[in-house]
């Protein structure tokens, strides 16, 4: 199984976090998971993992982490081409290390060159950077490419991000 995650923030601090579990392939959630999280970390620019991680795990102590193949993340798993951790290798290390990141980001992050992938899905002339830690760029770029969907973002990531907006 994969699990793909986001989280979305409200005015007040809360987070309302969610996770599908999937195949590759499937067209539909095998399971949708939602945690609601009270108080989030304060943003601080740079570090935008400590205020995510958290919400992200709580969804996470929700399955049996021995059955995943993947974790997808909005996201980076690097922020720069020397290797510095953004979400995805937070979570990584959060996770000692068992599961396999992948990181698929909607818009360019200045200064990462070389720990990302540009890939293009179906007709869409506007590119996602795909990065990952524990199994290999090119492996993770196949997967993403060929989820299912025609469009840009593969129908199970779009999914995620209404239900994750949803009140």
């Amino acid at each position: 199984m994969v699990l793909t995650l986001d989280v979305h923030y409200k005015d007040d601090a809360s987070a309302k976090s969610v996770g599908i579990l999937f195949n590759w392939n499937d067209v539909q959630p095998k399971e949708i998971l939602i945690e609601y999280v009270r108080e989030t970390e304060e943003y601080i620019p740079g570090e935008f993992y400590r205020r995510e991680l958290p919400c992200l795990l709580k969804i996470i102590e929700k399955v049996n982490i021995n059955d995943l193949e993947a974790i997808v993340i909005d996201g980076y798993v690097y922020i720069d081409n020397d290797k510095r951790f953004g979400l995805g290798g937070h979570l990584w290390q959060a996770l000692n290390k068992q599961i396999p990141i992948i990181g698929v980001a909607k818009s360019f992050y200045y200064g990462n060159t070389e720990t990302v992938k540009q890939i293009y899905r179906g007709k869409s002339k506007k590119s996602l950077y795909i990065s990952s830690i524990g199994l290999e760029l090119d492996i993770a770029s196949h997967f993403i490419i060929h989820m299912p969907g025609e469009f840009r973002i593969p129908d199970l990531l779009k999914q995620l991000d209404t239900i994750t907006k949803e009140k």
